[in-house]
């Protein structure tokens, strides 16, 4: 009797180890929907997740393109299991699809939503937060509640949804909530047959080992910010009471140095971009030199052709535009010269005179010896400066491919330099500005009266996507009042 009870104690023992580790996922794609607009990516963006979260030992229920009746059940059954798996269990929920706020209150759509009155929506639509109360019921420590279901407004006809996104929430206690856009934005579906920047950037984020929750999602608000230029910010709450960690192993867990932990996020992301922008934003940091190496090695795997076939030429540029770029990546004195006696007159002239006045009064105070100046040129008048220029005005110099061109053609044309340094050419080059910003004639202004401040000559030569010839031209038209 006594083997007995210590055999049952042993076996209580070992099911609550088992339990402590239990994770259940539900994961729902949302797209094919039959009266309202459909969605490209939903279903793809949850097979993605799904795939992930079980590598990561989540039990996962995948459901797609699920109907009102369909997606009640599923959620109840969700619920259940959640409560028989006991208190150490974990429970995930993630949905991509359409969702609306109405009266501040966000709702999930079925894709047999059938709506013409406002009124009738919680009869047509799930409320989201059923699924929090499902989640909250089972009394365990840790919930996570991620929606990427804020693309656009698919009942723009009905008067009263005239909100945007989705409303914020409140998380319960043990509750994570992660949304793929801030509360009342818009987030952006993807490229047909691919993924939402959320769902991939999470996807990558999930399986960086031993990265605590909160640094998960902070590293998709970066990169997602990244991918879409600053258009869509993912946000997230809180009301966890552990830590939690998606991805386990048994290396030290990460240091508390915030920076340390950004550089292990970016170091296993592999992403030319995130590397970039880490670079960008740590010029100073001890891992400066190790970013540089990889985003190197990164982009020579990215761009390595696979056969002679697949090889890329670029695109000849002016060589008054090799010359600047060449000055402008180096920062040396000489390509800067160079320039100059190359192009005393060009478009850059001005601004090479400032860097180099700026190069030979830094060498002065280390007490450096340097060849006499370059004679001061005598900067020509472009014709663009001999008349007010106004938004319809051409450019008249600069790169071929931009002379005679107004502002608003340019900024609908692809870019002739990478928007940051070293990014891979597929990340811009087949992009246009209207692809990450939403240019109007008063925010354009704006960006051009950047050029007219007490440190105009620094903003006109940092890199452009369309070079310094059309901040110049920015410049001028600022100067005219943006008429």
């Amino acid at each position: 009797m006594l083997r007995m009870i210590v055999l049952g104690l042993a076996m209580c023992s070992w099911a609550t180890v088992v339990s402590a580790e239990k994770r259940i996922a539900l994961v729902i794609g949302n797209g094919d929907y039959e009266t309202i607009a459909s969605l490209k990516n939903p279903v793809a963006d949850a097979e993605l997740i799904a795939s992930t979260l079980e590598q990561l030992d989540f039990e996962v229920t995948l459901a797609s393109n699920s109907n009102l009746q369909e997606l009640r059940k599923t959620i109840a059954d969700f619920g259940r299991e959640l409560r028989s798996a006991g208190r150490d269990a974990t429970g995930l929920f993630y949905y991509a699809g359409h969702g609306v706020q109405s009266f501040g209150t966000n709702y999930i759509l079925p894709v047999d939503t059938e709506l013409t009155d406002a009124a009738d929506l919680d009869l047509v639509a799930l409320e989201a937060g059923s699924v929090l109360r499902q989640m909250f019921s089972a009394k365990n420590k840790t919930n996570i509640f991620i929606l990427d279901a804020c693309r656009d407004n698919p009942f723009e006809s009905i008067p009263e949804f005239s909100d945007t996104g989705l409303a914020e929430m409140k998380a319960p206690t043990g509750t994570y909530m992660a949304f793929a856009t801030a509360p009342g934005a818009v987030a952006m579906d993807g490229r047909s047959g691919g993924n939402s920047a959320f769902s991939a950037a999470l996807a990558k984020a999930l399986s960086v080992e031993n990265s605590p929750i909160e640094q998960v999602f902070k590293t998709v608000r970066v990169d997602v910010l990244a991918q879409t230029r600053g258009a869509q910010t993912p946000w997230s709450t809180s009301s966890l009471t552990d830590e939690f960690i998606f991805a386990k192993s048994d290396e030290p867990a990460p240091s508390s140095d915030p920076e340390l932990q950004a550089w292990e996020a970016v170091r296993q992301s592999r992403d030319a971009l995130q590397i970039t922008l880490f670079m960008r934003s740590n010029p100073n940091s001890a891992f400066f030199d190790e970013a540089r190496s990889l985003l190197a090695e990164v982009i020579a795997e990215e761009l390595a052709p696979t056969d002679v076939a697949s090889t890329r030429t670029a695109a000849p540029i002016a060589s008054e535009e090799d010359l600047i770029e060449a000055a402008r990546v180096s920062g040396s004195l000489s390509d800067y010269e160079a320039y100059l006696q190359a192009y005393p007159n060009g478009t850059y002239a001005e601004l090479a005179q400032y860097e180099v006045s700026v190069l030979r009064e830094k060498a002065a105070e280390n007490g450096e010896t340097l060849p006499s100046p370059v004679p001061a040129a005598t900067v020509a008048t472009a014709p663009s400066e001999t008349a007010p220029v106004t938004l319809t005005s051409p450019v008249a110099a600069g790169p071929e491919q931009l002379v005679g061109m107004t502002i608003p053609e340019i900024i609908l044309s692809r870019p002739l330099f990478p928007p940051i340094e070293d990014l891979p050419e597929e990340f811009w080059a087949e992009k246009t500005c209207s692809d990450c910003h939403q240019w109007n004639p008063e925010r354009l202004c704006t960006q051009a009266q950047v050029y007219l401040g007490t440190n105009q000559e620094r903003s006109l030569s940092k890199q452009h996507p369309f070079g310094g010839a059309f901040k110049k031209h920015l410049q001028l038209w600022a100067s005219n009042d943006c008429r």
